[in-house]
């Protein structure tokens, strides 16, 4: 079974996510999942791809941590976080995080609140390739 947390370069297949989160426990009655996906749009300029660098070991480790700050304060079952690294094309898939709580409040707040402390915590670059060329981007909230 792969990792509960990861960083790859090849997408990955949110069926199977959901499935490994399934099958760690039967007290699991809601999971919340957050998928993100390569626009071609961004800040009023078309764009073809984005690559993703990232400080693998330290990446890795900051998700480990959200993960289990996530399971600690919203009292959850299990998670799953998986991020793409390299070039991504539009359309295809960049980061999946699902939640699994008894119930699906917890499921919820834990999906966006792991999402948004990725974003902020986790040394992840983004570069977007536009007609303009290729530029990186400073992080969103």
């Amino acid at each position: 079974m792969k990792a509960p947390v990861r960083i790859q370069a090849e997408d990955f297949s949110q069926d199977e996510e959901i499935l490994a989160l399934k099958a760690s426990s039967q007290r699991i009655g809601g999971i919340g999942s957050f998928l993100g996906c390569a626009r071609d749009f961004s800040e009023g300029r078309e764009v073809s791809e984005i690559s993703f660098d990232a400080y693998d070991s330290m990446a890795l480790a900051e998700m480990n941590a959200l993960r289990d700050e996530a399971i600690a304060s919203f009292g959850l079952i299990d998670v799953r976080i998986v991020h793409r690294l390299g070039t991504v094309q539009r359309g295809e898939n960049i980061v999946f995080i699902a939640t699994a709580a008894e119930h699906r409040a917890p499921a919820l707040d834990a999906c966006r609140w792991l999402i948004d402390q990725l974003k902020e915590r986790v040394p992840i670059w983004k570069r977007e390739t536009t007609p303009d060329g290729k530029s990186w981007v400073t992080p969103h909230p």
